[in-house]
């Protein structure tokens, strides 16, 4: 399939994927919410200050730049956000192939499909209030999204290192790429962005396959996604985890945080937007009480530090306390600023980009940032050769 045959079909699922970046809501008072479960409706989130007590100490940097891809450590960037130049189609450069692809919840054995019913959400546990009780999900199918980027530059045959994207087709990422790979700032790299199974949060396909703190996913993508794209696109992907990255916004963030900590024998790079580290995994779970929280809480604290290099992100306006649970662990700000702080004090390679003017996921940030992110990320691998 040509890649000019592909744009319009991921222009629209690019619109439908931002959608699923929304998280849910903040809890309102009794009148205005409909009925119990309902989804109460979201409020602005406060503008935060980067130089708030007990935020991590950053470099401000001059309005328009962003960190040098070779720098540890935090970094304040914005207002303005204009995008990077790689974030163009440039004429002459190689263009990459992108196949669309598909998959059934019937064909897989690890994720078969559950749903929320619509209009519903969940309510605290009164013994528990980290502990949300969801009775409307019941299992229900589903069709996933996949969409591979190729390189021009892709010899057949050898063993490519590669990014898993979530929440589906990343026209972004794949012009990044393009013009990122042409430049010798990247490894010539096939990119996989992988759909949601449907939906947001607990009790949902999406927060079953993104908010759990194990490593089903990774396994699920491993065993059952990663084989399918070989065979379909013809390809082969590298087994080196120094040649495998995750990247996500919002929980597909802390999805791909939770692939690589869970199985860093797979994944050694991270890159997210507005990470989801807070506490909204479903099921709950006794060993992770506080879900993504735990991994600034307890874990990255008391946990060897893992083989992995992590690039963050989060806007001043970012998400806080979206749901009725009221725990104190759904400040997504400061759920980055505590992550940036366990990561320094572990002495991971690590950079995290505070966004003034920014939302969640925002995508004028993400035009601007992406592709020094994938720099940063990709530091230390060879480029111009697979492995």
């Amino acid at each position: 399939m040509s890649r000019f045959a592909t744009v319009a079909l991921l222009l629209g699922f690019a619109g439908a994927s931002a959608l699923l970046f929304a998280q849910t809501p903040p809890p309102q008072s009794a009148a205005q919410t409909a009925e119990p479960g309902a989804r109460p409706r979201r409020p602005t989130p406060p503008t935060r200050d980067p130089h708030t007590a007990g935020y991590v100490k950053a470099k401000e940097l001059p309005d328009g730049e962003v960190p040098p891809p070779d720098a540890n450590g935090n970094f304040i960037i914005g207002p303005t956000h204009n995008p990077a130049p790689e974030m163009t189609v440039h004429e002459g450069t190689p263009q990459g192939e992108i196949f669309n692809l598909t998959m059934q919840s019937t064909d897989s054995k690890m994720y078969p499909g559950i749903a929320r019913e619509p209009g519903t959400f969940g309510t605290p546990d009164p013994n528990n209030p980290a502990k949300l009780i969801v009775t409307t999900s019941h299992p229900a199918p589903y069709t996933r999204r996949v969409a591979v980027y190729v390189p021009k530059q892709y010899v057949a045959g050898t063993a490519a290192p590669f990014i898993v994207g979530a929440d589906g087709p990343d026209r972004m990422l794949f012009t990044a790429l393009d013009n990122l790979i042409a430049e010798h700032k990247v490894p010539v790299m096939i990119a996989i962005s992988i759909g949601n199974g449907s939906g947001d949060a607990q009790g949902s396909e999406r927060g079953l396959e993104y908010d759990n703190m194990n490593g089903k996913y990774a396994e699920f993508v491993e065993n059952e996604v990663l084989p399918y794209v070989e065979k379909q696109c013809n390809v082969k992907l590298t087994k080196d985890p120094e040649g495998r990255a995750t990247m996500g916004g919002s929980s597909g963030g802390s999805a791909a945080m939770i692939m690589a900590w869970y199985h860093p024998e797979l994944y050694h790079r991270v890159l997210t937007y507005s990470g989801t580290y807070v506490n909204q995994q479903y099921p709950w779970n006794p060993e992770t009480p506080g879900g993504a929280w735990e991994f600034h809480r307890s874990l990255i604290p008391n946990s060897p530090r893992k083989p992995l290099r992590i690039w963050m992100e989060v806007g001043d306006r970012d998400l806080y306390n979206p749901n009725v649970m009221r725990d104190d662990m759904h400040d997504w700000v400061v759920a980055n600023e505590h992550m940036a702080k366990a990561l320094a004090a572990k002495g991971y390679d690590y950079q995290f980009v505070f966004a003034e003017n920014a939302g969640h996921t925002d995508r004028a940030v993400k035009a601007q940032t992406l592709p020094e992110a994938l720099e940063y990320v990709w530091r230390g691998y060879p480029i111009g050769q697979t492995k």
